[in-house]
Order: C-alpha cells, then structure tokens, then sequence
C-alpha cells in the first residue's frame, strides 16, 4: 500500500517561511515525477512546483523566485521551501506523485496541508 505523507504546514505571517515535506511510502519501485499543487477556496488546484521524470523542475510562474523544490531520493521525499510568503499563498498544499508500484504506473495525491498566511 502507497501513500503520500506531507507535513509542515501552519500560519504564518506575510514575508515569513515555511517548509512543507511529502514522503511516499510503501512498496515503491521508482519515482517519475513528485511535486506540489495548491487550492485555495473557490479556486482550481494549480501546480506550484514539481520535478519532472528527467529531474528538472517546474515552477509556477507565481513562485518562482520565492519558492524551492528539492528531494532526497534515498527518502523517497520531496521538499518546498516557501519564503517571502504572501496572502495569496495562502491554500491547502497537496503533494502529487507519479509512481511506479510493481509494474503499474500510478498517480497519487497527499491528504493536503493547509498554510494560511496572516497577519
């Protein structure tokens, strides 16, 4: 059984800093693609950033800048480091990740992590 396991969100205030973490766990043979999207009430989920098949990254034009994706492959896991945070990254952060499980190439989502960014 695969599943995705985020932590590290929370509140903070606006220019503050935030790391999020997203392990996959479970039988897993590789990873394809692992990145993170955001919603934020009454909007679609969007991508924030993710690191592709190849290992280059992506990232939200809205990041960027502001934003690092990074991993560590031995712990099947991937990082966001958010600085500068504004109001409008405020959302609940869902990590997404392409797997190979067995001989099956599956796609799985995280349960969410909210980060509300306040004053």
């Amino acid at each position: 059984q695969v599943q995705l396991v985020e932590s590290g969100g929370g509140l903070v205030q606006p220019g503050g800093s935030l790391r999020l973490s997203c392990a996959a766990a479970g039988s897993i043979f590789s990873i394809h693609s692992m990145g993170w999207y955001r919603q934020a009430p009454g909007n679609e989920r969007e991508l924030v950033a993710v690191f592709n098949s190849g290992g280059s990254t992506n990232y939200a034009d809205f990041v960027k800048g502001r934003f690092t994706i990074s991993k560590d492959n031995n712990k099947n896991t991937v990082y966001l480091q958010m600085n500068s945070l504004l109001p409008e990254d405020t959302a609940v952060y869902y990590c997404n990740a392409d797997l190979m499980v067995g001989l099956l190439r599956r796609n799985y989502w995280g349960q969410g992590t909210q980060v509300t960014v306040s004053s």
